[in-house]
C-alpha cells in the first residue's frame, strides 16, 4: 500500500528556547483545538419546542 505524501524524510521541528516539537504534532494538536472549540460554541440540534410540556 503506498503512502499519500513522501514519508521517507527527517521531520521538521519548530525550536522556541526548551521547546521542541514536530510540525506533525504541531497540527494534529492545532486541528484537535479546532474541534473543541467547534464543539463549545456551535449550538446543539433543538426539537423546535419551547416551553414546557404540560
Amino acid at each position: 500500500m503506498a503512502a499519500v505524501f513522501y514519508l521517507n524524510h527527517h521531520s521538521q521541528y519548530v525550536h522556541w528556547h526548551f521547546f521542541q516539537m514536530s510540525v506533525s504534532n504541531i497540527l494534529v494538536i492545532l486541528a484537535m483545538f479546532v474541534v473543541f472549540l467547534a464543539a463549545i460554541f456551535i449550538p446543539f440540534p433543538s426539537h423546535g419546542v419551547s416551553g414546557d410540556s404540560s
